[in-house]
């Protein structure tokens, strides 16, 4: 039977749902960021347009989009607010993964009920989780929760005593203790708190091995595993925010056209900002080529091999920090407007605590670089890095 799956496709119904929330998502953002959590209006639409579904298996009444649908929604979302895009993308992720890899009890316990539930956490450094008859104690503390203020449920990383093993957890909010700690630079409003976990039992049913690829329910997605489907999420936002970027700088100049010692006369921006946006599009379309490539092999039936793991996060990496260049240009050449708190100094600084996540690290290039050179014979990849 696994070698029967296919992609599943949803065509672009929740795409055009979520750019139809826009209006709403752009008038509730600074509210969202002075709160450091996402609005309860915008939570709500959300829900009702069926977007925390997007990633959750069909079996399960998700929609399951593939990886090109996924990327369009949290780009257009991003483009809205990158911290919606970035919740979104996180608590979608967690919530399809744990729909497609936990046991069926688990599965039934958590999806329930008519809205489908918000898993948020963190899946890299690790707690510890001993076993216990029936599953495991689980103790901790984690730090980047995305969405965490509107989850059901938290979504960790926890390393088996005694053995090499680490696995995913997922835990009722009510065994989790918030910490917050968010006291951040840009995306404010994703509240990605830190939180600790005390010994609280976890069925086995409500885990996972961290490097699981096959799917107990839904589709070839799921075959990506859990680290390369979040290369998705972090690609879709780097678009999403670096076309923002530039609209808003193209509205910018266009408003001061005519004034006296505005660059809307200058030759030298008229350049740069040619140059920017053909840098900024030829990032994007090394993100669509490489998960083009990755669709046409899971519909083929395949795992993708160490050179698509490669391109994956070559093409994330790329695009993140050719839109932290983007965001600089913008703001140099925003004057005023930039420096002070408004829609740009917004991004740009959104923009720059995003290239603080792990998946756009400087380890992950030179790793990429180091197997495109062929010296890394033999070698796949764990996380960002080759062993």
């Amino acid at each position: 039977m696994s070698d029967t799956l296919r992609l599943h496709t949803a065509g672009t119904t929740l795409l055009e749902r979520a750019r139809g929330l826009r209006p709403l998502i752009e008038r509730e953002a600074d509210a969202a960021e002075a709160q450091g959590r996402l609005t309860a209006p915008v939570v709500d639409a959300l829900h009702e347009a069926g977007l925390f579904g997007i990633w959750v298996p069909v079996p399960l009444g998700g929609s399951e989009l593939s990886p090109r649908e996924l990327i369009a929604v949290f780009e257009e979302l991003s483009y809205a607010d990158p911290s919606t895009g970035w919740v979104v993308m996180a608590t979608t992720l967690e919530n399809g993964t744990a729909g497609a890899y936990l046991g069926d009890d688990a599965v039934e316990r958590i999806f329930t009920g008519t809205r489908t539930p918000l898993i948020a956490g963190q899946g890299t450094r690790p707690g510890t989780a001993v076993r216990e008859d029936g599953g495991f104690r689980l103790s901790g503390q984690w730090s980047f929760a995305s969405g965490m203020l509107h989850a059901q449920y938290a979504h960790s990383l926890g390393a088996i005593e005694g053995t090499d093993e680490v696995r995913i957890f997922i835990t009722p909010i009510e065994d989790v203790k918030m910490l917050g700690n968010w006291d951040v630079l840009g995306l404010r409003a994703t509240g990605s708190i830190d939180y600790a976990i005390e010994d609280a039992f976890v069925p086995e049913s409500q885990t996972h091995v961290f490097d699981q690829d096959e799917p107990l329910r839904g589709g070839a997605i799921f075959r990506l595993g859990l680290v390369d489907q979040a290369l998705i999420c972090h690609s879709a936002w780097a678009l999403g925010v670096g076309r923002r970027l530039l609209d808003e700088l193209a509205g910018y100049v266009v408003a001061r056209t005519g004034r006296p010692g505005q660059i809307a006369g200058s030759d030298a921006f008229h350049a740069d900002f040619a140059r920017a946006e053909a840098t900024f599009r030829a990032a994007k379309a090394l993100v669509h080529e490489t998960w083009d490539d990755v669709e046409r092999t899971l519909d083929a039936g395949r795992h993708l091999d160490v050179r698509q793991d490669t391109m994956v996060r070559l093409a994330l990496n790329h695009v993140t920090w050719t839109v932290a260049e983007v965001a600089r240009f913008v703001y140099a050449s925003g004057g005023t407007t930039a420096v002070r708190d408004g829609l740009i100094q917004r991004l740009f600084r959104d923009v720059h605590t995003g290239t603080a996540h792990i998946t756009s690290s400087p380890l992950a290039l030179q790793e990429c670089g180091r197997e495109l050179a062929g010296l890394a014979p033999g070698q796949s990849w764990a996380l960002m890095a080759l062993e």
